[in-house]
């Protein structure tokens, strides 16, 4: 088990997944393509960054709201 010290993060709190690094971010997405296959994994992909873009239009839309009614 691994102690507490190890897993702390240098602004505070702690990470969870530990130290992720490029060889197990490419096992996962080995992994994903598998399971998806590479049609499904590309339709996910494009549905992901969709809903990233609108998320930040949003946000955007919404700072620019807060300024206006301050």
């Amino acid at each position: 088990m691994r102690s507490p010290e190890r897993l702390a993060n240098p602004v505070g709190g702690y990470n969870m997944l530990g130290k992720l690094g490029l060889p197990e971010i490419l096992l996962i997405l080995a992994i994903a393509l598998l399971i998806f296959g590479p049609s499904k994994l590309a339709d996910l992909g494009k549905g992901l960054g969709e809903g990233i873009k609108n998320f930040k239009s949003a946000v955007k839309d919404g700072e620019e709201g807060t300024d206006k009614k301050s």
